[in-house]
Formats: C-alpha cells, structure tokens, sequence
C-alpha cells in the first residue's frame, strides 16, 4: 500500500513541475537578450545609421553648392548664348535686305537692260560719267545753244562716249496726251541730233524730284557708270575739269559733290520755292539741312543704284535739291563741297580760268542758271571756256 501511494502523488506533479521550467526558461532567456552585447549591438546600428544619415546630408549640401559654385559660370554661357543668337538674327536680317536689295537691282536692270537693247540694238555699257541735262518741251533755244558750245555733237559726241568714257543725254520725259505735237517734235529732234534720254515721266515743274528719282534709276539700267551728273540746260560745263574732279574721288564708294548750301524753309504760299512740308523741318524759320545746289551735282554709282532700288519709297520734297539731300541724309555718304561747281559768269569765272583754276560750271545765282542763257552762255564759253581739246587730254 505504501508503495503506490508515493508513485501517484509524484505523476501528479510532472505536468505543474513542467510549467514551471518551462517558464523558468523563458525567464531565463529574457534575461539573455538583455544583456549588455545586445546594447552595444543596438549602439553601433544606431551609429551606423547616423553616418548613413551624415553622409546623405553632406551628399545633398555637396550637390546644392555645386550650382551656387557654377552659376556665375552657367550664366555667363546663357548670355553668351543670347547674344551670339540676336548677332546671327541681325545678320540674317541683313542678309535677307542685301538679298531683297540685289535681286530688285537684278530685275529692274535686267527689264530696262532688255528694252535698250530692243530699241538700239546694244547692251549695258560701262563708261566713266553720265551726265544728264534736264530739259523741257520749250526749251529748244536752249538745247541748242549747249550743243553749239560745251557739248560735242554728231560723230565727236559718239567718240566721247568711246574713247573717254563720257555719256552725254538731255534728258526729257512725256507729255501728259499720248503722242502729242510736243512729242512728236522731240522725237524730231532726235532723229537729227541722237542726244536725248526718253524717261518714262509726265513733264512738270513740280515734277521735278519724281523725273530726278527716273534719270537715275533709267540711267544706271542703261550704263554702268562710276559718276552719275545731272545739269539744267543754261549751265556752262567745261567737261575735262568736271572728268578730272570726279577722277579725283573714284576710289571713294559713296560720294555726293556739288556746292553745298542751305537755304530757308520758305513756309509762305504763293513764293517761289515754297515748301509745302515745312513743319517737317522744325520751327518757322529753320534753314534746310545740308544740300547741293540743283544746278550741277554729281553722285557715285552706289548712291545713283540706291535710287533706283529704292524709287518707289523715296519721299519727293516741292524742292527738287532738297528731296535728294534728303534721301542721302540717313546713309554713310560723304558730301562734298566744291565751290568750283558753282561760278559766277563773267568775270568771276574769267578771272579764276586767268589764275589757272579753270572752273567746273559757272552760272548766275539771281536766276538759277545763266541769265538769258540762249544768247550769253556763247559769251562765258568764250571768256571761261577750258578749250575744245581739254576733255580729249584730260587724264582720269
């Protein structure tokens, strides 16, 4: 009996005596994990972590103060940039004028090139001056007396043309009747004489800057010129001191010559010279600006091209002088004064011719022109005359 009892009290035991190591154990373990490697293993993670931290920081500050280093720099390149871009559009903006300027040229003298040679027969020639005489319907007497002082005639005006290079025409436009008498009598004298430059122009006093802007543009269609002259017809022009004066300035690219003057912008109506457009020209009482006078100028073969290119949009002033100082007062033209174009008749222009400055033209100022020219510009061909062999010696 005894025997059994000890044996079934110890079997009741087992299961709480297991619970009991069991927790014991656990217990146990806990006290494991807690121990001092675990915190210092908890240490280093966390220090690892700060530097990851440190180093991603440092990274960020290291990639903000790159820019801030560089900017100036970058910058700097923008601008370059933007500049090198506004050269190449000014460029290409010049470019496309040059081009718009050049093919206009092209058309306009290849159009005009086309009709002289259907009418005469010859192409464009290339010659020294063209000189230009302006002239009117009524002013037969006057072509006349020209023709029988300083203008060769006939065969002497052709060999002018070619052996010095000189292009003599008076110039005229129409009439506003198709084929009137005053035509037909040009046309007349043309067949007699063969100086006349026909412009495609209505003539008219107050015509006078639109029949300029047409000389020019029909003449350099027509030659290929280094001077480009327009004259009235009751000048006197000794022609081998006009070539050996434009010699002078051929190396020159863009030159304007004559007797340089400027006038007061005369804003009462009903005078001579009255300018219309006088407000333009700032207060009443203001002189014009810088000018030749339109007896006698000469201008080079660039200038003579920038009128015909530009003829349509040239602004055309009452004063024929004044409306081509204007068109040349923006532009890189040299303008120069010689007082030689612009002499008294006698004896202002004898006395020079006496001193051995022989003059280049020679006018009266009172009327514009030679007074009563038809019978006195025989005289001043006498009296201040260069000599009939002068512009075949003259070197240019």
């Amino acid at each position: 009996m005894k025997s059994r009892g000890p044996a079934k009290v110890s079997a009741k035991w087992i299961p709480i005596l297991c619970v009991f190591c069991f927790g014991l154990g656990i217990l146990f373990s806990n006290k494991l994990w807690d121990s001092p490697d675990d915190e210092s293993n908890g240490q280093l993670i966390s220090q690892r972590r700060r530097e990851q931290e440190l180093q991603i920081v440092s990274e960020d500050s290291v990639s903000q103060k790159k820019p801030a280093s560089h900017s100036k720099d970058v910058m700097g390149e923008v601008l370059k940039t933007h500049e090198a871009i506004q050269s190449l559009d000014k460029s290409i903006a010049m470019l496309q004028m040059q081009l718009a300027a050049s093919r206009s040229s092209q058309e306009m003298s290849l159009e005009k090139s086309a009709g002289a040679l259907s009418r005469e027969g010859s192409p464009k020639q290339k010659v020294f001056m063209v000189i230009g005489i302006n002239t009117a319907f009524s002013s037969r007497k006057r072509r006349d007396s020209v023709r029988e002082t300083w203008m060769p005639q006939g065969e002497k005006l052709l060999q002018l043309e070619r052996e010095k290079g000189i292009v003599i025409r008076f110039m005229i436009g129409h009439s506003a009747t198709s084929n009137s008498i005053l035509d037909r009598a040009i046309d007349s004298e043309e067949a007699q004489h063969r100086d006349f430059l026909r412009l495609e122009h209505v003539e008219g006093y107050h015509e006078l800057s639109a029949k300029t802007k047409i000389f020019f543009s029909t003449a350099v269609a027509k030659w290929d010129a280094e001077f480009y002259i327009k004259v009235d017809d009751d000048v006197h022009v000794n022609l081998g001191m006009l070539a050996a004066t434009l010699a002078r300035h051929r190396s020159k690219p863009r030159v304007y010559i004559g007797c340089m003057k400027s006038g007061p912008v005369l804003a009462q109506k009903n005078v001579k010279y009255h300018e219309p457009e006088y407000w333009k020209f700032g207060e009443e009482g203001n002189k014009y600006f810088r000018h030749a006078t339109g007896q006698i100028y000469a201008i080079s073969k660039d200038l003579a091209t920038y009128i015909s290119i530009n003829q349509p949009i040239l602004h055309k002033y009452a004063n024929e002088d004044v409306s081509l100082g204007a068109w040349f007062i923006g532009l890189e033209v040299e303008h120069i004064d010689d007082r030689n174009m612009c002499c008294g008749t006698p004896p202002d222009c004898e006395w020079k011719a006496q001193a051995g400055n022989v003059c280049i033209a020679s006018f009266d100022w009172s009327c514009s022109g030679i007074c009563k020219s038809v019978e006195k510009i025989k005289f001043v061909h006498e009296r201040c005359g260069e000599g009939d062999g002068a512009v075949w010696n003259a070197l240019f």
